[in-house]
């Protein structure tokens, strides 16, 4: 797993950006990935990476805080 910081979600489209020291790229992710209620920007979460034909995606969030 790795841990990581929501950096950018928007809850119309369902979609949202993780920062993570362990890439230099933010990590995409969208709502069908998301184990439980929006997050919100600057919370805490855990995930794995799988990479996607546009970058790398974030699977299975679940939240720290």
């Amino acid at each position: 797993m790795t841990n990581g910081t929501v950096k950018f979600f928007d809850t119309q489209k369902g979609f949202g950006f993780i920062e993570t020291s362990a890439l230099d790229d933010d990590v995409f992710f969208h709502m069908d990935d998301v184990d439980g209620p929006d997050p919100r920007e600057g919370q805490g979460v855990e995930f794995t990476i799988e990479q996607a034909p546009r970058g790398p995606r974030a699977k299975g969030v679940t939240f720290t805080e």
